[in-house]
């Protein structure tokens, strides 16, 4: 679920929802907004498949294997506050996803593929894990490569600065500094969290 290479715009369709950010998916969607496969019967779903869906939405959205959502839900359930949200919190927290949160890049596996090529810098340092759970105070930047500014600098001139409490990005200097940790409301992703839950405390 982490590399998923099929065809995004199928799953956007399946899961009824903008999981995958890039053009055709998008339009893929907008312009036939019924499941994929043909001769479509309308059936009534289970809370069983509407539980699941809802859990696909979360592990597509941030680009999670199973293993990484359901670690992800024990660390939350040992939280103080509503499991749920800190699920998605811890979610929103990751490297690859404040990065996309940031502007850097337009979608999230974007994002992903970039921290693992190593083209940012955490707090100075060169990374290459997406999953890095961040904190206020940590500076997210590119390394010093006339390319990398180059091809970057082209993604944040040719696309629309993205809202985002949290990050506050330097659009002149390429740089994202964490602010705050984020909230749930801050969380981009419309999914019935408490389905979420009930699904994976089976």
């Amino acid at each position: 679920m982490g590399s998923y290479h099929g065809p995004k715009g199928r799953i956007n369709r399946r899961l009824n929802a903008m999981v995958f950010e890039d053009n055709g998916a998008a339009k893929s969607l907008e312009n036939r907004p019924t499941p994929p496969g043909m001769h479509q019967r309308r059936r009534k779903i289970s809370n069983y498949g509407v539980a699941l869906a809802e859990k696909q939405k979360i592990k597509y959205y941030y680009g999670l294997r199973e293993r990484q959502l359901r670690r992800y839900f024990d660390k939350a359930r040992r939280t103080k506050g509503n499991t749920g949200e800190q699920l998605l919190v811890l979610c929103e927290r990751r490297l690859d996803n404040v990065i996309r949160r940031a502007g850097f890049c337009v979608t999230r596996p974007q994002a992903r593929q970039g921290v693992a090529h190593g083209h940012f810098q955490l707090n100075g340092g060169k990374v290459d894990v997406p999953s890095i759970i961040v904190k206020p105070g940590d500076v997210v930047t590119l390394r010093n490569r006339p390319n990398l500014k180059k091809m970057y600098r082209e993604v944040v001139d040719g696309s629309a600065q993205p809202q985002c409490d949290f990050v506050n990005f330097d659009s002149d200097n390429l740089s994202a500094i964490v602010t705050a940790v984020p909230t749930y409301e801050d969380v981009s992703l419309p999914v019935d969290v408490g389905a979420v839950v009930a699904f994976l405390s089976r």
